[in-house]
């Protein structure tokens, strides 16, 4: 939920990766794995407004990348000389450290010499996601990102927003919710800045918020009545149960209710000069687009 950018790749490579071509090309593209999510497609967009050649990575691709099946990697790849890493589900799920390690490598020994990975705040399984990838030997940047505004609009809280009720297990818990924008913006810079290499960039929004003063901006911004209802973590699996989405995912609100990343970062100012986007700013717009209409 807070970083996935694809809805349809699972953990964990089976198969071997494919045999590298003997005629090369000039490894000039970047692949965005992820490039249809949510801050995947801001990356391809702003790339491609930059004059530069993207291959989006994905299962429906023209060349497709699927995490699970190492074999499709290689044409991926091919002309690719930085990547934008992201992994779905997310890389606290088993059999993800092995699988962007194996890929890295691969893709370094491609000619793919620049990698930027999105990661998670306060995660400790993506942090061995993250050594899988500085092993690899690429010029590597790190993106820590907090809880996507976007989840509200384009992710897994859309239709709660919609249906006026956020039932969710937080508590009275707080997030420095981040904007994907914001988190596009530092990736962009990332894979075309030498000055960013070898550099781990955390990034939250301007200031933390409850799921209840979530509620009331998006309220404010909709003009309609949306409620937060706490509810139990065994509560909420048994509703993820139902739907058909993994348990699992339930887990990741620990990374909210310990307070662990109840605290500003300022990653966005760091990499970009500038202040991240405000909550505020982003329901406004959210609602004047549509999203919840």
């Amino acid at each position: 939920m807070r970083n996935a950018e694809q809805t349809a790749e699972q953990p964990a490579a089976k198969k071997s990766a494919a045999e590298k071509p003997t005629t090369e090309k000039p490894a000039t593209k970047t692949l965005v794995i992820g490039g249809t999510g949510k801050t995947g497609r801001r990356v391809v967009e702003r790339l491609a407004a930059q004059g530069r050649e993207v291959r989006v990575g994905s299962r429906k691709g023209d060349r497709p990348f699927v995490w699970e099946d190492a074999g499709s990697w290689g044409a991926a790849l091919e002309g690719v000389g930085s990547v934008y890493v992201t992994y779905f589900p997310d890389l606290a799920f088993p059999g993800a450290a092995e699988a962007v390690g194996e890929f890295s490598r691969f893709a370094v020994e491609r000619g793919a010499g620049r990698l930027v990975l999105l990661s998670g705040r306060g995660e400790e399984g993506a942090r061995v996601s993250e050594e899988r990838m500085k092993e690899s030997g690429a010029d590597w940047t790190v993106v820590r990102g907090s809880w996507f505004n976007q989840n509200f609009s384009e992710g897994f809280f859309r239709d709660a927003v919609r249906a006026g009720e956020l039932a969710l297990p937080t508590g009275e818990a707080a997030e420095p919710f981040v904007d994907a924008d914001d988190i596009a913006d530092v990736v962009v810079a990332a894979l075309t800045d030498a000055r960013h290499v070898g550099r781990t960039y955390e990034l939250s929004g301007p200031r933390l918020l409850t799921f209840g003063e979530v509620a009331a901006e998006l309220s404010k911004a909709t003009g309609r009545r949306i409620d937060y209802v706490p509810v139990t973590l065994d509560a909420y699996r048994a509703a993820l149960a139902e739907h058909g989405v993994p348990v699992e995912f339930a887990d990741l609100f620990s990374l909210i209710t310990d307070g662990r990343n109840a605290h500003l970062v300022n990653g966005v100012e760091e990499a970009l000069g500038r202040a991240p986007r405000d909550f505020s700013a982003y329901a406004r717009d959210a609602a004047a687009a549509g999203a919840w209409a």
